[in-house]
């Protein structure tokens, strides 16, 4: 089945000299309650080829939201640059879009009204709107839910709907943070599988943060292991599996031998950050004392 072709500006994947992202020597710092600073992240360096697909794990609180909010421009770093396509990002801007956890659809919109928002906001022509909302409609695999409004429909259809509103405005660089965190197991499998239709059919270039690493190798062409805090590029692990990909690769040795080496770059941060015992450590016995 072929997919639906899209109005647009400009193709998913710009040839251009510079990648489509750049990040160098960024680092993060916030205040702390009551005084003092957080270091979220330091020295993160990486370059992120036109239309990729890159996933981001790493433990609790090693700044992969963060990250993904300094280079929309929702953040500005305390060091280092971020760059898009060569140019310096200084705040939010029409070549990024971000899609976060919960769908945060207008309820008094229908679903066509949702995905729409963002033209008619900036005053395209009616005629231009209907075509592109029609055709995101169709890719996300929405048709025939056009006058729905989002609590008629179940979550996976919000979030599709979420995903198809981001890309109305035809942004370069897609940020997505655990867009489906909050769907059950069976329902994020298979939005896992229409990420990469819709991404196939688009070919943005993607940044995906998620806690799922087995999500993560499915997803993507390389995965992004952050530290723990503060937040440093760890190893960025190519997968080197083949596209398109079923959800059937996710019981392959190969599959399962990624999976588990990036779980072994995280265990025991993970394990720390939950106050569990360290592997190979013995407990340490506590004694109270009168």
């Amino acid at each position: 089945m072929s997919e639906p072709s899209l109005p647009s500006s400009a193709p998913g994947v710009q040839a251009s000299q510079a990648p489509a992202l750049r990040l160098s020597g960024l680092g993060r710092v916030f205040r702390a309650p009551g005084g003092g600073t957080v270091t979220a992240l330091e020295d993160v360096n990486l370059e992120v080829e036109h239309g990729a697909f890159v996933g981001i794990v790493g433990a609790s609180g090693s700044g992969k939201s963060t990250l993904l909010r300094i280079v929309d421009g929702l953040l500005a770093p305390s060091q280092g640059t971020v760059e898009v396509d060569g140019r310096a990002v200084t705040g939010p801007g029409p070549d990024r879009a971000f899609v976060f956890q919960q769908d945060n659809l207008l309820p008094w919109r229908t679903i066509a009204g949702n995905v729409g928002y963002g033209l008619d906001l900036a005053g395209r022509p009616k005629a231009e709107v209907r075509a592109r909302v029609q055709a995101l409609i169709d890719l996300t695999g929405l048709t025939g839910f056009e006058a729905y409004y989002p609590h008629q429909v179940s979550g996976g259809m919000r979030q599709r709907a979420n995903v198809a509103r981001a890309l109305a405005m035809d942004p370069k660089i897609l940020l997505l943070d655990e867009p489906f965190a909050a769907l059950d197991a069976q329902t994020r499998e298979i939005m896992q599988a229409e990420l990469l239709r819709i991404w196939g059919g688009q070919r943005k270039t993607v940044l995906f943060v998620t806690h799922q690493i087995d999500e993560a190798v499915y997803l993507s062409d390389r995965v992004v292991v952050l530290s723990a805090r503060p937040g440093t590029v760890r190893e960025v692990v190519e997968v080197d599996l083949p596209r398109p990909r079923e959800l059937g690769v996710k019981r392959t040795p190969a599959f399962l031998e990624l999976v588990d080496h990036i779980w072994r770059l995280i265990e025991q941060e993970v394990r720390q950050g939950m106050g569990v015992t360290p592997i190979g450590a013995r407990p340490t016995a506590t004694t109270n004392r009168a």
